[in-house]
């Protein structure tokens, strides 16, 4: 937590890159707001500070309606290095407590329920259940103000059960009814919605748009000059009932991002589906990396990389660590535009479609299983190494990358790439890596990765975008280093 200073110096200011930080409560009101609130600024003695939107609706205040805390982009920063803690909120983020229960989350997480409650007591100051609810309705809050979905299907897809239970909750979290806030005539259910996505400045985004569109697999992917969209799937059960066995179908879906502002994208999502709407856009905030603390991790890097620190460097995702662990695979001792072609190849023979569109999806663990994989002009030991992988992931779909460590054919390198694009983990040095190598032997100052705990990932872009050729203002930007 920031201090009370601090604090007041960045709501005075009205500071983006504080959005998301901490919210202030005004005494007097009993309205708690983002420090960008445009509203008059209260007199400090009526002011009180707290970490989450959670802890200051446990303290007793409402959601300001100017505002919209719900808008605010998340923050891990504050958390510092409690990779447990991290976990947890990125696990209920994606509705780890909506599809099951707290005892399962805890078994996810390797910890006791009881040591779960003292973390989130100690650092946000309520329940881990308390906590989960909150974003739901939250999340619930953000899609009456910017869509026209019924009420009941906003109820469905921010993971309540029945408009009874979300109503009565909904007016307990925020002391308004749903109606209050839906001041629009409601339509029907729509597979395209429009959201907008906040993050803290800065972001690089034109940086991201060249890196993704060096790796983009045709019909996945596809890239504008100031827009990126990509296919996907999502387990329709519970991961933890979701394998090779269920039998169960994955939703399918896509999206596209634009810059809409400085401190916003515009997310176009086709969802046509009753729920897990909640799930997909989290999973989405990840994959873009759009709840990074930039200013907190440039402080850090600052010193090391001085007048050469590219500013908005974001971890460019993928859609899950299975893919990422795909594409180091087939990137091995390749360039890049090797790796591309042998993902194409893959893609073009064993890939589905979403339903009604063109659009294609990266091939499942299953589909790769299934094939003999002569398509890809590979050693026989490579295709081996997919298929072993392939085979890991069904059995354990929840298992950390570390465990294929166990698999041959995969190493430390692969690992890490997979955790730093597939889970978007913001402490990964790929030391290994050529482009690293050749990156470091270019500076004067030697680098102790050690040091740069917890945002190594960070300093592994930055070292692979120090490596990107000049180009002109109208392309997009390319990078030549090897994955």
């Amino acid at each position: 937590m920031l201090t009370p200073a601090q604090c007041q110096q960045a709501r005075l200011s009205r500071d983006h890159r504080f959005d998301g930080m901490f919210y202030t409560a005004v005494k007097s009101t009993g309205i708690y707001c983002r420090p960008i609130c445009p509203a008059r600024a209260p007199a400090e003695h009526q002011i009180a500070y707290y970490p989450t939107a959670a802890a200051a609706a446990q303290a007793g205040f409402r959601p300001c309606l100017r505002c919209r805390p719900d808008s605010a982009p998340g923050s891990p920063a504050w958390l510092g290095n409690q990779t447990t803690l991290r976990r947890a909120l990125k696990l209920i983020s994606e509705g780890a407590l909506i599809d099951g229960d707290q005892a399962a989350l805890c078994d996810r997480l390797g910890i006791s329920e009881r040591y779960l409650r003292k973390l989130f007591a100690e650092q946000l100051g309520v329940a881990p259940k308390q906590y989960a609810l909150y974003q739901q309705i939250l999340f619930a809050k953000s899609l009456l103000h910017q869509t026209l979905l019924p009420i009941a299907d906003i109820a469905l897809q921010a993971g309540f059960h029945s408009i009874r239970r979300f109503n009565d909750a909904f007016f307990k979290q925020l002391q308004l009814t749903p109606g209050q806030i839906r001041r629009r005539r409601s339509t029907g259910v729509s597979a395209l919605l429009e959201l907008e996505l906040n993050f803290r400045p800065p972001l690089n985004f034109a940086l991201l748009l060249g890196f993704w569109q060096q790796r983009s697999l045709t019909g996945v992917e596809w890239l504008t000059i100031n827009s990126y969209g990509r296919s996907f799937c999502w387990p329709h059960l519970p991961a933890k009932d979701h394998g090779a066995a269920s039998g169960q179908q994955q939703r399918s879906g896509w999206f596209e991002v634009r810059l809409k502002t400085e401190h916003s994208l515009a997310l176009t999502l086709h969802w046509p589906y009753p729920d897990g709407l909640t799930q997909v856009v989290a999973h989405i905030r990840r994959l873009l990396d759009l709840d990074a603390d930039l200013l907190t991790v440039e402080q850090a890097l600052q010193p090391l990389f001085g007048e050469a620190l590219k500013s908005g460097v974001r971890i460019p995702g993928v859609w899950s660590a299975w893919e990422a662990a795909v594409r180091a695979v087939l990137g091995q001792q390749v360039s890049v535009a090797g790796a591309r072609m042998q993902l194409n190849r893959l893609v073009e023979a064993l890939s589905a479609t979403v339903p009604d569109t063109d659009k294609k999806l990266f091939p499942t663990p299953a589909e790769v299983l299934a094939s003999d994989l002569a398509m890809l002009k590979v050693p026989q030991a490579r295709r081996d190494t997919l298929k072993a992988l392939a085979a890991a992931v069904l059995a354990k779909p929840d298992a950390s990358p570390d465990e294929w460590l166990a698999i041959k054919g995969i190493g430390p390198w692969t690992v890490a790439y997979s955790k730093m694009r597939g889970l978007s983990d913001s402490d990964i040095w790929l030391a290994g890596d050529l482009g690293i190598q050749k990156a470091l032997q270019q500076r004067e100052q030697p680098i102790d990765p050690a040091t740069l705990s917890p945002w190594r990932s960070y300093a592994t872009l930055q070292l692979w975008f120090g490596l990107a050729p000049a180009t002109k203002k109208t392309d997009l930007p390319k990078l030549s280093q090897k994955e």
